[in-house]
């Protein structure tokens, strides 16, 4: 549980500073860190693959914005 509470702490904090290039990737790597850790304490690589799909769906999201589909 702490080892989860740093890899959280860190990740937000490491995005707090890139917050422009890390669209979508901290909430990504939050729920993924959680869900990881419960699947069988893969907390690291549950939050590099949440803040990959999470970096994906916000990219995906702004170019839907942006040419105005829904």
């Amino acid at each position: 549980m702490k080892r989860l509470v740093i890899v959280s702490l860190s990740t937000l904090l490491l995005g707090l500073s890139q917050t422009t290039m890390a669209a979508g990737c901290i909430k990504g790597a939050m729920i993924g860190s959680v869900a990881g850790h419960v699947a069988g304490h893969h907390a690291i690589a549950g939050a590099v693959a949440g803040c990959v799909i999470g970096h994906h769906l916000a990219a995906k999201a702004k170019e839907e914005q942006r040419y105005g589909h829904s």
